[in-house]
């Protein structure tokens, strides 16, 4: 045994001899200590959006539909997935598919009913799955109820959306009009048309068919209130927010400055959007819409709701979306407002791909971590979506495990887009030159070639059999990806490694309280391998070491984390990595394969003594600890020795200081 390593601590021969099950007592209170707080659901669990379209097809007309969700809900639970948001399912005219939206409370027929929808709830909460609704507040479309009102000057719609006379063209002959300003749309051109029957120009930020709501009219900002209250009251778990920094323009609409760097006039870099994004009144409108979910929880009870947005912008904006603090107090305190719960991490989507190197990594995940607020915010990390490539077409299908690996071993919450799981990649077959009815917004031209985001939509990849067994019709929305015979998620969960079981059980693993609550320290140990360390007091310490190259490398943690054990046992590897759980590795002669990520647990001195004694793989830590429970019939024995118990109390905190202090790492 460890302890018999010792010298005794005092000179009495009987308190060598109750030394071993004082140190099991010691090691047991520490290890099943209960943690102060075990965050809320939303804090614990794994986010998985799932795009309609393409998830599952139920009626084999080619188009993923709400009772295909329905019918695979179970994979969710098998990966771990504890909530899932849907892109949009409102009825809409499917030019943005979904993002251009005609009726916020209707079902998009080619989707289902609402039937279906209240079923797919039904079937989630039997499985203990959140369902997070894709909310486009910021714009409709043009085949909206209101919008047509609006047109048509019906009070109370005249002012729902934004209008503007426009400006007289100086070379014209008095009675020609030009758009209002210089604001671009972000799918290129003028943010301005002007429509025939009124006489004057709207503004849309994004396709022509996507007119911009007016915020500043109280009457829109209660109808966006109306239509969150509306699928709350159906059971819905929250929203993610989509285009949440373009809901408010300066007034006087003055022209944005150019930024010098981009000469046509008409490109969306022409120009500094400092008067049609992150204005103030963005945040504020979402502290308001957090106030209403938290207002909602609190009367109806039940778990929180929580919202989601969505906002490419510069860290420093991005941050204001967790809470604002104001300069005057409310009953002696500083008043503030809670705002997103989710403010989307993007920095591992924008800012790394391929070839950044450790460094670069470590500096963007450290660049979220240091601006993000140190009371009330959790880190999020949002690894792919539907308008950007995926995983494995980024960073390289080779990479895939290491890059799950930083994902689901990262503090806070991990976002995963459909596919990902099991390491699907961009069809580029998927881009037809005619926009074959797949990303019409870029349209049929050389730019839908390069921007279009069809190639990363492509159908879930179910099994082998026809269409990947997304659909029984003969065709799809998008053709599937012709490696799906190789590439699906049957063959995957029948594999005795495969990218889905290296996911799953790295899902798994987050779980552990370390990872939920723990520290982190990241260093990059060289150019190619990343190593980082997540402890908490009290519980396992966890070391993740990543190579983010073909070669091998060794690595010397010790050098780096002087404080862990000398051998590690390996918790999680990648599906072609050379090592296996439960392996032990020695901690300064690590050899890390091509590729790998690594996530290695610290081993507790008991673990470590139990498999120098019979030769075994150690126990995990839950089974060692579970066996010192019956040392507590002793501890009442000692409690009856009286006087005598109440001079070892010194001594045995000693012994319990200078484990927890030692070498023990748990």
């Amino acid at each position: 045994m460890v302890n018999q390593q010792r010298q005794p601590i005092c000179g009495a021969s009987w308190w060598w001899q109750w030394l071993p099950i004082m140190l099991l007592l010691a090691i047991s209170q520490t290890t099943d200590a209960t943690p102060p707080s075990n965050g809320d659901w939303w804090q614990r669990t794994v986010f998985y959006q799932i795009y309609p379209r393409s998830f599952m097809d139920s009626n084999g007309d080619g188009v993923g539909d709400l009772p295909g969700i329905t019918s695979r809900l179970e994979h969710l639970k098998d990966a771990g997935i504890g909530a899932t948001w849907l892109s949009p399912i409102f009825r809409s005219p499917m030019v943005d598919f979904g993002y251009d939206i005609a009726d916020y409370t209707a079902i998009q027929p080619e989707y289902g009913t609402m039937e279906d929808f209240e079923a797919l709830l039904v079937e989630a909460e039997r499985l203990g799955i959140k369902i997070i609704l894709d909310f486009v507040p910021n714009h409709t479309s043009d085949q909206c109820e209101w919008f047509r009102r609006s047109v048509a000057r019906e009070h109370p719609y005249t002012d729902y959306y934004v209008w503007q006379d426009g400006r007289v063209d100086p070379n014209g002959n008095g009675t020609a009009r030009l758009p209002p300003n210089n604001w671009q749309s972000v799918f290129y051109g003028s943010a301005w048309t002007l429509h025939p029957d009124r006489g004057q120009y709207y503004l849309h930020q994004f396709t022509a068919q996507q007119p911009d709501l007016n915020f500043r009219n109280p009457a829109v900002v209660e109808e966006m209130r109306e239509v969150l209250r509306f699928w709350l009251r159906k059971g819905v778990a929250g929203f993610r927010i989509d285009a949440v920094n373009h809901l408010f323009e300066a007034d006087g609409f003055p022209d944005e400055p150019e930024t010098g760097t981009d000469r046509d006039p008409l490109s969306y870099g022409f120009t500094h959007h400092i008067y049609t994004k992150d204005l103030l009144e963005d945040y504020d409108m979402v502290y308001q819409w957090r106030a209403l979910l938290d207002d909602w929880s609190r009367v109806h009870g039940g778990d929180a709701r929580i919202i989601m947005t969505e906002a490419y912008a510069n860290i420093t904006f991005t941050m204001k979306y967790y809470h604002a603090e104001y300069d005057d107090e409310v009953d002696g305190q500083p008043r503030a407002a809670a705002g997103s719960h989710m403010p989307f991490n993007f920095l591992l989507i924008t800012d790394l791909n391929r070839d950044s190197s450790a460094q670069d990594f470590v500096y963007t995940i450290q660049k979220w971590l240091t601006y993000m607020p140190r009371v009330g915010a959790t880190a999020n990390w949002v690894l792919g979506n539907h308008d950007q490539p995926r995983v494995g077409t980024r960073y390289g299908a080779e990479r895939i495990d290491a890059i799950h690996t930083l994902l689901l071993t990262l503090p806070g919450i991990a976002v995963t887009y459909y596919g990902e799981e099991i390491g699907m990649v961009d069809n580029p077959d998927a881009i037809s030159s005619d926009g074959g009815g797949g990303d019409s917004v870029t349209g049929a031209s050389d730019a839908f070639i390069v921007f279009s985001r069809d190639p990363e939509r492509t159908p879930f990849q179910w099994d082998g059999t026809a269409n990947a067994g997304f659909s029984s019709g003969p065709t799809t929305w998008l053709p599937v990806h012709p490696n799906y015979r190789e590439l699906n998620l049957a063959a995957q969960r029948l594999a005795e490694r495969s990218h889905y079981k290296t996911y799953q059980a790295l899902v798994a693993l987050r779980a552990h309280e370390t990872f939920r609550k723990g520290s982190i320290q990241l260093v990059p140990y060289s150019s190619s391998v990343v190593v980082y360390v997540r402890e908490l007091a009290e519980a396992d310490t966890f070391v993740v070491v990543i190579n983010l190259v073909a070669g091998e490398r060794a690595v010397d943690l010790v050098a780096v984390f002087p404080k862990l054990s000398a051998e590690l046992s390996v918790a999680s590897s990648g599906s072609a990595s050379n090592y296996r759980v439960g392996d032990i590795v020695q901690a300064d002669k690590l050899i890390v394969g091509g590729y790998d990520g690594l996530v290695l647990r610290s081993m507790p001195l008991m673990s470590r003594a139990q498999q120098n004694l019979d030769g075994k793989r150690h126990p995990t830590p839950a089974t060692v600890w579970s066996a010192v429970k019956d040392a507590a019939v002793i501890a009442s024995i000692i409690i009856a020795l009286g006087s005598s118990y109440y001079g070892l109390r010194a001594p045995w905190q000693s012994v319990a200081s200078g484990l927890a202090e030692g070498s023990l790492k748990k």
